[in-house]
């Protein structure tokens, strides 16, 4: 490494325990989303603290959409060093999923243990946050220069899509081909990965409709459930089996996931069965999927394969009515071979840790999606501290050991994207 690499690295090492201490205090903030807990507190400390490192900061609210609401703002934070041309663009998402059962600690009270940090959102996404921007205060406390534009932004709402967070960026052009030359997105896909995109994502309702009858004589109804399990009976024999045979080139992690897969979500139909019971025949049951589809096959596709499965059972069951609404589209995103970005953290990863796990591809979707392809960035990846396999577990933690190499990777990309190392 040059003379000016290392000093940029021991000003991680020296800024570690700072560094922890400010992934507690964001972790000891509830954001938890739904419904957007805590968000406004977030936001200003996060605020803050770029204000105190120098950046010129602007909080962005999510104005227009439903879910932004004076109880419940969608605030988005964006900090900006140096401006004036094309940035590199730091960027990493304050909520998280509710913390469910099973703890054995707080799950928001950032304990420190044994070299861990626990709670939730220590791993997705809070010790990402921390890990870009204190790599840029690394350089700012060796004394060196930033070259470039700098931004780091903070946004809402990642967990539910991030509708509210990066899209609402892309939308309003904040987040652009003009504004950024590349995006950094601190997920955690381990310190020694560097993460080049995701599978794509079909969420769709299908209802079926019967016909209400008196239960003792359900042969003068039609049972909107009895189909709804001829519908499940065929994805599992027929469906399901075609799309597991089905596998990427794109190197997408667990192995498992590199196959499509189909998920059942949730089922509702019929009375509610904690309530007082009514002898009646149900008319409606509504399912909701989760279809992750691979680069390969094309939503398109993937839709009419669903769509014609759905029709041949209809035409061969008598009195079987369905409707199909699709809830959400998310396609496949894969950075380019050859970006810049790639390498850079590469060698970082390699010279911080001495290996490499290689490139991944994350079997879920994250921002990703809205920074290609509707801001139209395509040198975008994803590298951040934490343990993909611990996202949303009880007992959620971030190593510290892991948070400070991490740190010194984005330094080291850094300074090379930046010019500011030579």
């Amino acid at each position: 490494m040059t003379p000016i690499e290392e000093r940029v690295l021991d000003a991680v090492e020296a800024l570690g325990d700072e560094m922890v201490a400010f992934t507690q205090d964001l972790v000891r903030i509830p954001t938890v989303n739904p419904p957007g807990e805590c968000y406004r507190q977030c936001a200003g400390v996060i605020a803050d603290k770029l204000r105190t490192f120098g950046y010129a900061v602007e909080i962005v609210p999510a104005e227009g959409l439903p879910e932004h609401s004076e109880h419940y703002p969608r605030l988005n934070v964006v900090g900006v060093l140096n401006p004036g041309g094309p940035a590199l663009h730091f960027n990493g998402h304050y909520d998280v999923v509710p913390p469910g059962s099973g703890w054995s600690v707080d799950p928001f009270g950032g304990e420190l243990r044994d070299g861990l940090i626990f709670g939730r959102g220590t791993c997705v996404q809070k010790a990402g946050i921390a890990a870009s921007i204190y790599a840029v205060e690394a350089i700012r406390r060796a004394g060196l220069p930033l070259k470039g534009t700098v931004e780091q932004s903070a946004t809402p709402d990642e967990e539910s899509g991030g509708f509210a967070g990066v899209a609402y960026l892309c939308d309003i052009g904040r987040i652009s081909t003009t504004n950024q030359r590349y995006v950094v997105i601190t997920e955690p896909l381990d310190p020694e990965r560097v993460c080049i995109g995701h599978r794509g994502v079909y969420w769709f309702e299908v209802t079926t409709h019967g016909r209400i009858a008196h239960g003792s004589m359900p042969f003068h109804g039609v049972s909107a459930i009895e189909h709804m399990g001829i519908l499940l009976d065929r994805i599992r024999r027929d469906l399901l089996p075609r799309i597991g045979e089905r596998s990427t080139a794109m190197p997408v992690v667990p192995p498992f996931a590199r196959h499509a897969t189909l998920n059942i979500n949730g089922i509702d139909g019929g009375q509610p069965v904690d309530g007082i019971q009514t002898p009646c025949v149900a008319d409606r049951c509504r399912t909701v999927f989760d279809r992750r589809f691979l680069i390969e096959e094309g939503f398109d596709a993937v839709r009419q394969e669903i769509v014609e499965l759905l029709d041949r059972a209809a035409a061969e069951i008598p009195n079987l009515r369905y409707e199909i609404r699709d809830l959400m589209v998310v396609h496949p995103v894969r950075t380019p071979a050859d970006s810049p970005l790639i390498g850079v953290l590469e060698r970082g990863v390699q010279r911080v840790l001495g290996r490499s796990g290689g490139l991944v591809a994350s079997p879920g979707t994250y921002d990703h999606k809205h920074v290609t392809r509707i801001g139209g960035v395509t040198n975008c990846v994803a590298y951040g501290p934490g343990i993909l396999d611990l996202a949303h577990q009880p007992d959620e933690w971030c190593g510290i050991d892991d948070l400070i190499s991490a740190t010194k990777v984005l330094a080291l990309a850094l300074l090379e994207l930046t010019g500011t190392a030579f």
